[in-house]
């Protein structure tokens, strides 16, 4: 990551690092991370372990705390003083929510874009709790969820990918044809952390770190996936959090409004750096 040296001015414009949701990588930024750039902020996409062109396989990643560990890092080495906005996407808001645990004095505010968004004092796992209660038989549609490892239930797990109908129904329905197209072409198929320590422990989310950061939810207004009403639900369990609504936005705001989600990124990191 970048860093200023001895007696160099600090680099104008924010700083953003940008997590992917479910079976994405960071490519699924590529408009939003344009614009910002060209608006001369500096940009950190990153991809989680086993995601995107990171090499490894999703049942090979022993740990959320692991597949988190790009991230986790990224803000560990910013320079003293230097605060990142994070954006988190759908299931990144989960990785979101580890680093302001671990990291709260890195992060200036953290935007959750129609991600999940846990409670503090709650599992991680709270999030897909309470959608399998809005969701109904079939939701996946043809998405595929597999079990590795045979009967070694010591090395067993689950992976879960994303399918091409799922995508073009719940996620993608308002985005570009080609960006869909190419969602296909990349999505990977990314571990179901079913009963990892992570996001099964009560205490990891405390309300004096995670609770302590600035947060926004952006709610993508048209999303097939979890319904708006459910996104502003999960800002309801944040005391303090401000709501941000994102008109004609499916559940990949990136793609079906990136002009519209980057200036409205650029004007929550105007509010809320420096306070």
């Amino acid at each position: 990551m970048e860093s200023a040296g001895a007696g160099e001015e600090r680099p104008r414009g924010h700083r953003f690092v940008l997590v992917h949701g479910v079976c994405h990588g960071a490519w699924s930024w590529y408009r939003v991370a344009t614009a910002l750039r060209s608006a001369g902020h500096r940009v950190d996409a990153l991809d989680m372990a086993a995601c995107g062109a990171r090499p490894g396989r999703a049942e090979e990643v022993g740990s959320f705390q692991e597949y988190s560990r790009p991230l986790l890092d990224a803000l560990g080495a910013l320079p003293p003083g230097e605060k990142a906005v994070l954006v988190g996407h759908s299931y990144g808001g989960q990785s979101l929510a580890l680093a302001m645990q671990a990291h709260p004095d890195r992060v200036a505010v953290a935007v959750f874009a129609s991600a999940a968004m846990p409670a503090a004092g709650k599992p991680l796992k709270f999030v897909s709790e309470q959608f399998a209660q809005e969701r109904g038989p079939g939701f996946f549609m043809d998405s595929v969820i597999e079990t590795t490892g045979g009967d070694d239930l010591e090395r067993a797990c689950k992976t879960f990918l994303l399918g091409p109908e799922y995508m073009a129904q719940r996620l993608y329905q308002l985005s570009p044809a080609e960006d869909l197209t190419l969602a296909t072409m990349l999505v990977r198929p990314s571990r179901r952390f079913v009963d990892d320590a992570v996001m099964n422990g009560e205490e990891v989310l405390t309300a004096e770190r995670y609770g302590a950061v600035s947060r926004v939810y952006v709610v993508a207004e048209e999303d097939a996936s979890w319904s708006p009403e459910f996104q502003r639900r999960m800002a309801s369990w944040n005391p303090g959090a401000e709501v941000r609504g994102l008109q004609g936005a499916d559940h990949m705001p990136m793609f079906s409004k990136p002009r519209e989600l980057s200036d409205l990124l650029v004007e929550i990191a105007d509010k809320y750096t420096n306070r």
